[in-house]
């Protein structure tokens, strides 16, 4: 049967990654991530070709910095096998596939870990260093968005935003703020639309119990080392809630195209 096609883009949240999964990495299909859900829920044959530590340089340049995507994917099969950079599989692959209705795509998360990790905590340094990363992000955002419509294709990209691992922190929340901005700018230029994953999370996260704390919200995957704490890969209802956002975005594009 050919069913229409969507294709999704990104790093490590997208592919459903679990910290510490042992010899399940060797097998793809153990990581659910929100495409998954997408692909059910839209009646799409949805096709993830996300990589854990992919940033928004390393998606376009297979010499540019990443957090760990060529490294996992010299040791462990992704969900779609590609020798190339991300970007040159997505352009390859919505040219051989004209029926593709839905795009999307999720990045720069690890544009920021990165950052964190050179200045090794440092806040001045991360506060010195944000600007232009975050102008990096949204630039790198916008050649792929173009390279994506330059291909031909017609159909709708949904640009995913990401979510604070605490809204009470208020510093943590305002720099999710700030890369949601990068991520989102190029958007509309490309007829693209957004994602609220971050106020998604936010509503969900709004109860006495958890405080606007997400792991506590139950959206995070628990440390193997600490059932109690969370590392910052959403848990499967962190992805179904993701998926929610994408299909809202997705209805509502075609609505207001009616």
């Amino acid at each position: 049967m050919n069913r229409r096609r969507a294709r999704t883009l990104g790093d490590s949240g997208v592919f459903g990654f679990i910290t510490q999964a042992g010899f399940e990495y060797v097998n793809p299909t153990n990581f659910i991530g929100f495409p998954d859900y997408v692909g059910r829920d839209l009646r799409l044959n949805n096709v993830n070709a996300a990589c854990p530590g992919e940033t928004t340089a390393s998606f376009l340049s297979a010499s540019a910095p990443d957090l760990g995507c060529r490294a996992f994917r010299s040791q462990a099969p992704l969900h779609v096998s590609y020798g190339s950079t991300q970007s040159s599989f997505a352009l390859s692959f919505l040219a051989k596939h004209k029926r593709t209705r839905l795009v999307t795509i999720m990045l720069g998360a690890n544009d920021l870990f990165l950052l964190e990790e050179a200045c090794a905590g440092d806040q001045t340094c991360i506060t010195n260093g944000l600007p232009q990363v975050l102008a990096t992000i949204s630039a790198n955002m916008a050649t792929i968005l173009g390279e994506i419509r330059a291909s031909g294709y017609k159909g709708l990209i949904v640009v995913e935003n990401y979510y604070s691992l605490d809204y009470s922190d208020a510093a943590g929340t305002t720099l999710m703020q700030l890369l949601n901005q990068a991520v989102s700018a190029p958007a509309a230029s490309f007829g693209a639309v957004v994602a609220d994953v971050f106020s998604a999370f936010e509503i969900a996260a709004t109860n006495p119990f958890a405080g606007g704390n997400t792991c506590k919200a139950g959206l995070l995957n628990a440390s193997p080392q600490n059932q109690f704490l969370c590392d910052v890969h959403p848990s499967q209802s962190g992805q179904r809630l993701i998926a929610r956002a994408v299909e809202a975005a997705f209805t509502a594009a075609l609505q207001a195209a009616e």
